[in-house]
């Protein structure tokens, strides 16, 4: 295999402009997506197209649910002047842009690193590296997974994290996986990467139609499925023993809370809710209340903690790691500073053996993630074991290289890029406010 170092065309390039957009899916007209803390959501993305001044192209997305969008197409254009004219030819140029937009010696006092600004970072770092796919001409798992251990590491800031992950920690995860590499990734793209669905789950639904979806998940390969708990214990535990019922005793149902409890409300659901036999809880509380996760864990085993999606940055990750606060570890592709930070919070997982079961749920993150997953099997951890990626069978059609599940699995994406770009028809169509779609609201 020839590796993504070894693509010349990349050497001389430099960013020209960046195109931001605002696209929102009208979803809270049929309640998909919703749950207890968000009844109405609008699927939404802060859009950016990065054009280089080889005509190379990268896009990357910052995911919201509607109201709000509008700020993070703010953060993103206040970002532009940063990146325009910057070199991004080589994997150590990604670093180097990486770490200039994050430690940027104004921008930074409206984080430092969590918050609007530090998701416009990602939506950015993301496009780098669609672009740098596409021009290698390889899906991105694919890229990182055959770049060296020490580019990866490159890649890294390892500020804050020493204490628990240090540089060479770090290569000798990466140097332990090396050999299997390749026989891994034939294994990825003939087999697929098992995901779980969410698609059964949302709050707003009938029970009817849970009862369906739930039926057709495990009828189309599915062996995990999510709920959506909170808003109500009683309608939870009605729920839930209905999905039991449906689906039978082996196939697994996660719930989530959507940080909707305190402690001992989180602990007292879980018990409530043991008897169909939940396989993990996610989110029970704050997201930013690393304690609080200790001691809900604690307390509801064996049912297995979960969290991560609005995890602000790798320190969270770290501290959640360290505390022992949870079993499950939910990076989300859009959350953190893209995929640079993201491969920080991987090589923690790995350092902690924590399984890496990511947050998907939104528009284009199922997308995203798969190729953060499919990197970690490859390049990282080396296991499957555990390990499922969220589906959400939602607004797929509206992007050029759509996430596949077939039987419950990921296909390996063969597109070269991030899988991050939608079509043109799309983005004009959902551009808010005037696009059509919204028109006729």
């Amino acid at each position: 295999m020839t590796t993504a170092t070894t693509t010349p065309a990349t050497a001389a390039s430099r960013v020209r402009s960046l195109e931001i957009s605002d696209i929102r899916f009208p979803t809270s007209r049929e309640l998909d997506g919703s749950d207890a803390m968000n009844p109405d959501p609008d699927y939404s993305a802060a859009y950016v197209r990065m054009t280089c001044d080889d005509e190379s192209e990268g896009d990357g997305f910052v995911f919201t649910i509607g109201r709000g969008n509008e700020v993070v197409v703010a953060a993103l254009q206040a970002l532009a002047p940063l990146l325009e004219g910057r070199a991004v030819g080589t994997p150590h140029d990604l670093a180097e842009a990486s770490r200039a937009l994050l430690h940027d010696s104004q921008l930074r006092w409206l984080g430092p690193e969590k918050g609007v600004m530090h998701m416009a970072v990602g939506a950015v770092v993301n496009a780098l590296w669609d672009r740098q796919s596409r021009v290698a001409g390889v899906p991105l798992w694919e890229y990182l997974s055959f770049l060296s251990p020490e580019e990866i590491v490159d890649q890294v800031d390892f500020r804050y994290l020493s204490d628990a992950l240090s540089h060479e920690q770090a290569l000798d995860i990466l140097r332990a996986a090396e050999p299997g590499r390749e026989q891994r990734a034939a294994s990825l793209r003939e087999q697929g990467y098992p995901a779980y669905t969410t698609s059964p789950g949302w709050l707003g639904y009938s029970d009817e139609k849970m009862v369906r979806l739930a039926e057709q998940a495990v009828a189309e390969g599915f062996t995990q499925i999510k709920l959506k708990v909170g808003a109500d214990l009683e309608d939870d535990v009605r729920r839930l023993k209905l999905a039991r019922e449906v689906v039978g005793p082996d196939i697994r149902i996660a719930i989530d809370a959507n940080q909707r409890w305190d402690v001992d409300d989180a602990v007292n659901a879980v018990q409530r809710l043991s008897p169909w036999d939940p396989y993990w809880i996610e989110e029970p509380t704050s997201p930013d209340d690393v304690l609080a996760h200790a001691a809900i864990r604690r307390q509801v085993g064996p049912v297995k903690v979960a969290t991560g999606e609005h995890g602000q940055n790798r320190v969270i990750f770290k501290q959640l790691l360290q505390a022992g606060a949870i079993d499950i570890l939910q990076m989300d592709a859009a959350r953190v500073a893209g995929v640079n930070e993201n491969l920080a919070i991987i090589l923690l997982a790995a350092r902690f053996g924590v399984p890496l079961c990511p947050h998907a749920g939104g528009v284009g993150l199922c997308e995203l993630v798969q190729h953060l997953s499919m990197f970690d099997y490859v390049a990282v951890s080396g296991s499957m074991e555990d390990r499922v990626v969220e589906y959400v069978d939602h607004l797929h059609e509206h992007f050029e290289d759509p996430a596949v599940v077939r039987g419950g699995r990921y296909a390996a994406p063969t597109a070269a890029g991030f899988s991050a770009r939608m079509h043109a028809e799309s983005r004009e169509r959902f551009a808010f406010p005037g696009g059509a779609a919204w028109a006729t609201t």
